[in-house]
C-alpha cells in the first residue's frame, strides 16, 4: 500500500482521529512506516504523520527544504546530532539536513513543510526535564515555540481540568501524548489527533490526567503543498 497524496485536505472541517485504529503504511525506506494524518503531495509533501522506526532502521540523509518539526512520542530517535528520548521536541528549520534512525525503535509525530516564512529558529527541548508553568486550575503549560501567529505548546491536565482555545487562535491541532481528553463530545485516547479549523472554539477536558501537544495559529488562509 502506498501513501495517498491527498489526505484530509479540507481545512475548514473538524477532524478527529483515533490513530490506534489506523494501519501503518510502509515508507520508501525499509523498516520505517507511517500513519499519515494530513497530507498534500507525494514524497515531498506538506504533511503531518506518525512515523515508526523499527529497531536498527534509518532514513537516508536528506535536507528539509520546507522545515521539519517533531515530537518523540515513544522510544529514542537519533541522528548525527544526537539521541532524542521520549518527550523531546525538535525543530529543524528550512535548509537543515540530517540522517535519522533509531537503534531500539521509536515513534515520532512529525510535521513537514509547515514553517512560516522567516522562521529560522532551531529547537531541542526535553519536555520531561523542562519547567512547566501553572496557568489554571489543574492546568500546566510548557511553551515550545512561538513565531508570529504560530504557537506550539504542551499542556498537562489533572483529572477534571478543562481549558478553552479561543476562536481567534487561528486553528488548532491537538495530539494526545498521554491519558485521554474530551473534545467536541468525543473522547481522544492516547495517540488521538484532532485538527480544528480557524474560527472554531476548542474546549478540552480531561476525565483523568492527560498530556497534550497543541499547535495553533497555522491554519489561517489558503493552505497548499510544496511548490517544487
Amino acid at each position: 500500500m502506498t501513501t495517498p497524496t491527498a489526505i484530509r485536505t479540507d481545512f475548514s472541517k473538524l477532524e478527529i482521529v483515533d490513530t490506534g485504529h489506523m494501519e501503518w503504511i510502509a515508507s520508501p525506506s525499509g523498516g520505517v512506516d507511517r500513519k499519515p494524518l494530513d497530507r498534500i503531495g507525494g514524497e515531498v509533501a506538506r504533511a503531518t504523520s506518525l512515523v515508526r522506526y523499527a529497531p536498527g532502521s534509518d532514513f537516508p540523509s536528506h535536507t528539509h527544504n520546507g522545515g521539519e518539526e517533531f515530537l518523540v512520542v515513544d522510544g529514542v530517535f537519533s541522528d548525527q546530532h544526537g539521541d532524542y528520548d521520549t518527550g523531546t521536541y525538535v525543530r529543524n528549520p528550512v535548509g537543515t539536513s540530517h540522517a535519522p534512525g533509531s537503534r531500539d525503535g521509536c515513534v515520532i509525530l512529525v510535521k513537514l513543510w509547515q514553517f512560516q516564512d522567516g522562521d529560522t529558529t532551531p529547537a531541542v527541548i526535553d519536555t520531561a526535564a523542562a519547567d512547566w508553568l501553572q496557568v489554571g486550575d489543574g492546568v500546566e503549560r510548557l511553551q515550545l515555540h512561538r513565531y508570529r501567529e504560530e504557537d506550539v505548546t504542551m499542556l498537562r491536565l489533572s483529572g477534571g481540568a478543562a481549558t478553552t482555545l479561543a476562536e481567534d487562535a487561528g486553528g488548532a491541532e491537538i495530539y494526545v501524548v498521554d491519558g485521554a481528553v474530551e473534545l467536541d463530545g468525543e473522547t481522544l485516547p492516547r495517540g488521538g489527533w484532532a485538527r480544528s479549523p480557524a474560527g472554531n472554539v476548542v474546549k478540552l477536558s480531561a476525565p483523568d490526567k492527560a498530556t497534550v501537544y497543541i499547535k495553533t495559529g497555522h491554519l489561517k488562509g489558503k493552505i497548499q503543498g510544496p511548490q517544487v
